[in-house]
């Protein structure tokens, strides 16, 4: 008896919580066709300082929405973009931030954290102040190099991250 007056109470308490918690999520996140202009921004930005690049863009929950092998790179620099994106992801700064905050053998710790590197070339994605993913690439003569032809890949959909 006791026991059936205590699942009536939970029950009450239950039905009674409230209905917004039913709702579903709704939350920013990179588009196809974000993905899309990022990528071909980066690559037309590198190719036009000589540089032939893969990127990787990172959604919000760490995977790849979209990816593209730059015509003449390397085979490792579709890997190396994808880990750059995904530092840059994860840890919501530059992969060359992240980098530079884990020379600091108070925060070496961090160099734990699986699949994040320590090289420039990742750049967080932000809608306002929130990060909705990250952009990598790979190949440019220089993690700084790689890193301004992201830039300049997000910079193509600037408007819609206002």
């Amino acid at each position: 008896m006791r026991s059936f007056g205590f699942g009536v109470l939970m029950a009450s308490v239950l039905a009674a919580g409230p209905v917004s918690a039913q709702a579903p999520q709704v939350e920013k996140n990179v588009s196809m066709a974000m993905a899309m202009a990022i990528m071909q921004g980066t690559i037309d930005q590198c190719k036009a300082n000589g540089y032939k690049v893969s990127v990787t863009i990172i959604d919000k929950a760490g995977n790849v929405a979209g990816q593209i092998r730059g015509d003449g790179t390397n085979p490792h620099t579709m890997e190396y973009s994808r880990l750059k994106a995904y530092t840059a992801r994860t840890r919501g700064m530059t992969s060359g931030e992240f980098a530079k905050q884990t020379e600091d053998p108070k925060m070496a710790y961090l160099r734990q954290i699986p699949n994040t590197v320590y090289a420039a070339g990742g750049v967080p994605i932000k809608a306002g102040n929130e990060v909705i993913g990250a952009a990598g690439a790979s190949g440019a003569p220089g993690g700084d190099k790689d890193e301004a032809c992201v830039n300049a890949g997000i910079a193509k959909v600037a408007d819609a991250l206002k």
